[in-house]
């Protein structure tokens, strides 16, 4: 499973695309302009990026050149445009994107630029240099439950949870969101909504996380019953 932002200020588009990606078992975040995706870019550090070219606050280009020339330019770039000529395409290939999707969008062509780009940034991975004596194999972190209305907490023994550092970072990542989520469920007694507020989602965006996780939805419900 990876990490995909979309970018496009059309909403059908983003929605489709969106769709098509969950099914296949990506984590897609969306944005509908350049302010948004530089905000999901630095939150959620997405594995590719469907990137449209014209936006209105600030198109695909200027906002690929921005990245490129800010070194965040990490992860591979699809373009999207039904609008774009050669010259604009070829400009955005030498800037760093990976490819250029022509709309309308076939999934065919989607997935498989998809696939390649995740496929490449697999390799960079993989090729990036490698410390002879890792600093830490594993971390474990206290889960801590208490009041959020004061200073006391419960005492007695403290679970824990371990995660392991030489797992590829989606693993890891997927590792520490899973226990995040079963947490606040627990903390919540399953409901929902709460741990929407809690953790800052969309009711609808947080059930597609937990289902993507494997989270059992009604582990916190249990525990309480």
């Amino acid at each position: 499973m990876a990490n995909i932002l979309v970018v496009d200020d059309e909403l059908g588009i983003r929605d489709l695309l969106q769709e098509i990606l969950n099914d296949e078992g990506h984590s897609v975040e969306v944005a509908e302009n350049a302010a948004q995706a530089r905000a999901a870019r630095a939150r959620e550090r997405p594995d590719l990026v469907l990137l449209d070219i014209w936006m209105p606050d600030t198109d695909g280009v200027t906002l690929l050149k921005e990245w490129s020339s800010t070194g965040v330019l990490t992860m591979p770039v699809i373009m999207m445009s039904g609008h774009a000529t050669i010259d604009t395409a070829v400009e955005a290939t030498k800037i760093g994107a990976l490819a250029f999707l022509e709309k309308p969008i076939t999934m065919q062509k989607l997935l498989k630029a998809v696939e390649q780009g995740l496929a490449r940034n697999t390799v960079r991975t993989l090729q990036a240099p490698v410390h002879a004596q890792p600093v830490m194999a594993t971390i474990e972190v206290a889960v801590v439950v208490g009041s959020d209305s004061g200073p006391g907490l419960e005492t007695g023994p403290r679970p824990r949870q371990s995660f392991g550092l030489d797992k590829p970072l989606r693993e890891a990542r997927d590792d520490f969101e899973k226990a995040y989520f079963e947490y606040h469920l627990a903390k919540e007694n399953g409901s929902m909504t709460r741990v929407a507020e809690r953790t800052g989602l969309e009711r609808t965006h947080l059930y597609r996380k937990l289902k993507q996780l494997g989270v059992d939805l009604t582990r916190g419900k249990r525990s309480q019953a």
